[in-house]
Parts: C-alpha cells; structure tokens; sequence
C-alpha cells in the first residue's frame, strides 16, 4: 500500500478545492457521491472554495504536479469540449505554472557544469522566461554572443512522479481486475508506457538527441524549424539551446494583426503531423500550444517553430503501413478494407466477422464526413470508435496512446486557428501520395536495396538453418504425438474411474433403498443415519465427484 499516501493526498486536493463542483458533467453520483461528501465535510469552509470553479481546477492540478498538470495541458486545448472560461484557465498550465526558486539557476548550472557559470554564460537571467510541469526555462547569453535558454529540472520531481505512477498502476491493476472491459484497455501496459515516456522527460541528454533528429527530419523546410542544442554545455538535468523569437501560436489575435495566413498555418500544422508520423515515424508528441510557436519572417508563407522534444513517439513499419491504410481506407469510405486490415493486422481476433465490423465502422464514419471542423468533433470519433471496436474485442495498442493524444492535440491547435480546416480535405492527398510513393519502383527497390545485405550475410547459413529448422518440426512432431497418446490415457483412466464411480454410487443408492425394506428395519434400528449416510455417498459419487 505504498501509494496510500499519495491517494489520500489526492482525495484531500479534490476536496478542499472542491472539485466535485467544478462541472455537472463530472460529478459523482450514488455512493461515491456520499463517501466523497462525507470526506470533504473538514473542507467546507476553506477559502479556495469561494474561487471561480476554473481557477479552482487549475490551482489543484498545479498542486498535484507534473503528471495532472499534462491532463490539464490536453484538456485546455479542446476548446470544443470545454467552456471558454475553462479552457482560458488551463491554458497557464502551458507554460505559466509557478516556477522555483530554491536553488538558484546559478547554483543549479555551477553543480551541472562544475565550473563558474560565468565561464560559460555571460548573462543568465534569474527570472524564469517560462515554467512547466516538470522544468521551467531561463534566458541567457553564451560568451560568444549567441542568445540562448537554459532548462533545468525541477528539484524533487522525480519522487513525484514516481508516486503517482504507484497509484495508476495501482488503479490500472484494479481496473484490470474489476472493470468488464478492463483486460481489453490494457491499463498496465498503458502506464507502464506512459512511466517510460514521463522519466525519460527528466533526462534533457534524451530531449536534446529528440530536438536534433527532430531538427535533422526538418532541414531547410519551409513548414518546421527546431532550434540548435549546444551540446558541449548540456547535460543530463542541464539543456542549452539555442533562444528562437516567434509568436506563441495560441495567440491568434496577434497572428492576424500580423497577416499571417491562418487557413495555411492550419494545413501546414495538419501536414507536420502526418509527414512526421507516416514519413518519420518520429513525431513530436506533445504538441501543447505551449510548444508551438510561429515565425513571422513571412506571414504569407508560415513556419512553424516546435520546442520542448521531451517526448516522443514513433511506430513499427507494420503499425505505420496499417495505420495509414486504415486512415486512407476510412477518408475513402472503404469500410470493408478497414475491417479487414483490423482483422489482418490482428487488432480484432481472427474470426471476427468482417460484415459486421464494417457496418458498424460505417455508422460511425458516416456522420462526419462533408462537414467542416468546427462542426464536428474528431474526439468524439474517436471515443466512438473506440466503443464500436470494443464491441469485437479490440485491445488497446498502448504504441498508438501518444499518437491519439497527439491527434486531439493537432486538432484543438486547428480549431484555435481556422475553425473552419477540413481536416479529412486536408490529410487525404497527402496519404494518397504516400500511398503512391510506397508501391514506386524506386521505392522496392532501395527497400530491397536495405535487404539484401542482410540476406547475402545469412545465405552460408542457409543450410544450416534448413537442417536445424527439419530437426524442429521432427521434435515437434514427436512431443505432438507424445502429447496425444498421453491426452488418450488421461481420457481413458477419467472414462474408467468415471464408470467405476457410476458403479460405486448405484451400489449405495440400492443399499440406501435396500435400508427402507420393513424386514430389514428391525436389524438396523440401531444404525439411525445408515439410510441418510449411504444415498448421501451416492449422490457425491453420482453428481460431484468427477
């Protein structure tokens, strides 16, 4: 019960801040209402309970730390989801939370570098220039004139961090457990992932090898610019880069003072994420507004500007060629490809019925098509197809978690810019082109290219592995044949023990009967439980003992 206080902690957060009130739509109901009622009663009268309810959701997730914190990041970008207040609120939580003081940044840097930081920076501002759920970030100017920021970790976060993820592998075992569909949400694979993704954020060595591939995957494009880690002064709870000036994306006001294209800032956001997904196979998974930035050097042609790589998702060959045979296959309306990829693919069991799958696909589909952005909702698709899924026993593909939330992140971004994107408009000629790049010639054959070494390496050990694959199946076939000789024993000993049962319990049921004979009362009226006891070990014998 190791997670036991980081609950209580919890549960005290919710109540003095009152979180059951903050929404209808969240509030308890039956039971848990009352227990929770009953906990938040020495709650009642605390002053946060007279703030706005925004404020108050956004203060206790402040509280908890970096892992709500994220939550609370995703949410203030579905504008489409929440009230404006709400979503005005939680959009601090970007980059706006309360930042730290103790150590200094000086004395941080001096400990990281294990020297003066005036060697190394001729200025290093002690104001943070942002502050974030697991780092905040400090101005500064290296010797040789180069404008720079400096990120640091926050101190004490990872045994922060490291309670929380005690208390969702905690509930994730529960839901296991308890819940109808738990096995196939598959929480403890999903917070075993999400714990990998969270602790490699607190190594800044892995975000800044992320920032340079990242940088690398977007040389001279006009759509994306990462800026430059100075690696000879970073380390692993240290990260100098190089200090970009841009417009923060959610500032839109700004952007269309400035004239920049807003309905081509949207479809070039839609485009990074698919070239980086379905190209790359190496996207930038926490796309917050926080993160995102805009060049303003020519409004007509906008360029992205993309910071804090801290994590980062990818996919298998198999995951990413399905996936976008899937995507393509549903912006086409082919639900019978979609099926069966599913089935293909292994994501629903072999023997799902494939008509079935695909009238169901089509009933969600459907209804969103031919409708701009704003008046649908690609996060409610989502859930529903996840729900319609469900229904053939689909689990969750805990590598595709981070690709859904950087989805609705993609999404929240487009609505905050042009409301009126097609996101399917947009997306479809670009899988159509990587679909028709996938099957070129020049394609296969540099694919095969990549191949053929390998197989001019594993050519001498050819026959070997036939001899060896040969005396496989020949073992294999021995212990098969073992297996059902000794399946056939079993099977006959259970028949005969069955039937020599079948035997003794008729033997002591007619004895039973044979007990009731009027002759035979007087010789065992002395043997009051002789009946009971004999048809009681025939029933046993008869009906349970098998």
């Amino acid at each position: 019960m190791s997670h036991l206080p980081r609950l209580l902690k919890l549960l005290n957060t919710a109540a003095r801040y009152g979180l059951d009130k903050v929404s209808p739509q969240v509030q308890p109901a039956g039971i848990p209402r009352l227990l929770f009622a009953l906990w938040s009663l020495p709650w009642r009268l605390h002053p946060a309970r007279r703030l706005a309810p925004e404020v108050r959701l956004r203060l206790a997730l402040q509280e908890l730390g970096p892992i709500y914190i994220k939550f609370g990041q995703l949410l203030s970008t579905r504008r489409d989801f929440l009230p404006a207040a709400l979503a005005d609120e939680l959009q601090s939580l970007q980059d706006k939370v309360p930042g730290f003081s103790s150590p200094t940044i000086q004395q941080l840097v001096e400990k990281s570098l294990g020297c003066a930081w005036q060697d190394v920076f001729s200025e290093l501002s002690t104001a943070p220039l942002a502050s974030a759920s697991v780092a905040q970030v400090h101005a500064a100017r290296l010797r040789n004139g180069d404008d720079v920021v400096v990120k640091v970790i926050r101190p004490g976060i990872e045994n922060t961090i490291a309670e929380d993820i005690k208390l969702l592998k905690w509930l994730a075992g529960l839901i296991e457990k308890h819940v109808a569909q738990g096995r196939r949400l598959r929480p403890r694979e999903v917070v075993d992932d999400y714990e990998k993704i969270i602790f490699d954020e607190l190594n800044l060595l892995s975000e800044g090898a992320n920032a340079t591939q990242l940088r690398r995957n977007f040389e001279h494009s006009p759509l994306l610019y990462v800026p430059r880690v100075y690696w000879e002064h970073t380390r692993s709870n240290l990260l100098v880069m190089e200090r970009i000036y841009g417009t923060p994306v959610a500032d839109v006001d700004v952007l269309r003072a400035r004239n920049v294209d807003l309905k081509k800032l949207a479809e070039r956001g839609v485009e990074i994420f698919f070239t980086q997904v379905f190209s790359h196979s190496f996207f930038h998974a926490d796309m917050h507004p926080g993160n995102i930035f805009v060049a303003l050097h020519s409004p007509e042609n906008p360029q992205y500007i993309a910071i804090d790589c801290a994590i980062i998702g990818s996919l298998s060959r198999s995951d990413q060629q399905y996936l976008a045979r899937n995507l393509l296959a549903i912006f086409q309306r082919d639900y019978r490809k979609v099926a069966e990829l599913h089935v293909e693919c292994g994501w629903v069991p072999r023997d799902t019925k494939v008509h079935e799958f695909e009238a169901a696909m089509r009933s969600v589909c459907e209804p969103i098509f031919e409708k701009p952005l704003k008046d649908i909702s690609f996060g409610y698709l989502l859930v529903q197809l996840f729900k319609t899924a469900g229904r053939f026993n689909m689990e969750v593909q805990p590598s595709l978690v981070l690709l859904q939330k950087t989805l609705l992140n993609v999404e929240g971004l487009g609505r905050q810019l042009y409301p009126e994107l097609d996101l399917w408009t947009t997306a479809l000629p670009f899988l159509e082109d990587w679909n028709r790049r996938r099957m070129q010639p020049g394609t296969l054959f540099k694919a095969l290219k990549e191949n053929v070494p390998d197989w001019i390496e594993q050519l001498p050990l050819l026959p070997q592995l036939m001899i060896d694959n040969l005396s496989q199946s020949r073992e294999l076939k021995e212990i098969n044949l073992t297996l059902q000789a000794r399946l056939q024993e079993e099977s006959e000993r259970r028949k005969s023990s069955a039937t020599s049962r079948f035997r003794a319990g008729m033997v002591l049921l007619a004895g039973s009967a044979i007990t009731l004979l009027p002759a035979l009362q007087p010789t065992i009226s002395t043997l009051p439980g002789a009946t009971i006891l004999l048809a009681c070990g025939g029933v046993y014998l008869l009906c349970f003992n098998r």
